[in-house]
C-alpha cells in the first residue's frame, strides 16, 4: 500500500490533467454540448422520515449478464430512478469508467460539490449529464454526484460492455432500514 501523501499525490495529478483537458474542450466535446442545451425540468424529490434511509434496488444487464445495484437515497439517484427502464450505448473513458449519455438533466438539490468515486459506483456527472460507471480506481472530481453501487461481479463485465439496461429489480423498489 502506498504511504498516506503519495497516494494523495498520485490522485491529484490524473485529476490535475483532467482539468486541463477539460478546459481545453472544442465546441464539439461533451462539456461544450452539454452545456449549450438547456436543462430539462427535473421530477420533484421523494422524502423519507428522519433517521431513515431508502434504497432502490436495481438490475443492471451488461453484456447479457444481470448484475444487482442499488441506488441511494439522494434527489439526484430518485430523479435517476424515476427514468428506468433505460438502454444506454458506454463509451469508454480513461481506461477507468464506462459512460453514457441521459436522456435529461437529473435533479442536483442537496448533491456534494463532487466525490472521489471507487470500483462499482455508480455516479451522475452533472456538467456533461452523463451516466458514470467504474470498474476501475479513480480520482476525485467536481460535478461528480453518487447514485450507488453495482455487485463487485459486475465490474469485470463493465470493462468490457458497449451497452448497459437499467431497469427496477423485480419484486425489489423501495425499502427502508437504518
Amino acid at each position: 500500500m502506498k504511504p498516506a501523501p503519495l497516494r494523495a499525490f498520485t490522485r491529484g495529478v490524473p485529476a490535475a490533467a483532467l482539468l486541463l483537458v477539460g478546459t481545453a474542450c472544442t465546441s464539439d466535446s461533451p462539456a461544450a454540448s452539454a452545456s449549450a442545451s438547456p436543462q430539462a425540468p427535473t421530477a420533484p424529490a421523494a422524502t423519507t422520515s428522519p433517521g431513515r434511509t431508502t434504497a432502490m434496488h436495481i438490475r443492471l444487464t451488461l453484456n447479457g449478464h444481470r448484475i444487482a445495484a442499488t441506488l441511494n437515497d439522494s434527489a439526484t439517484a430518485r430523479d435517476f430512478a424515476a427514468q428506468l427502464p433505460l438502454t444506454l450505448s458506454l463509451r469508454d473513458f480513461h481506461q477507468a469508467e464506462k459512460i453514457a449519455d441521459l436522456p435529461r438533466k437529473l435533479s442536483t438539490s442537496g448533491a456534494p460539490q463532487g466525490t472521489d468515486p471507487e470500483v462499482g459506483d455508480l455516479a451522475y456527472y452533472a456538467p456533461w449529464n452523463q451516466l458514470a460507471t467504474y470498474y476501475r480506481d479513480a480520482p476525485y472530481a467536481t460535478g461528480l454526484v453518487p447514485l450507488g453501487r453495482m455487485d463487485r461481479s459486475g465490474v469485470e463485465q463493465l470493462a468490457t460492455a458497449d451497452e448497459i439496461t437499467i431497469e427496477v429489480a423485480p419484486g425489489a423498489g423501495h425499502r427502508s432500514g437504518r
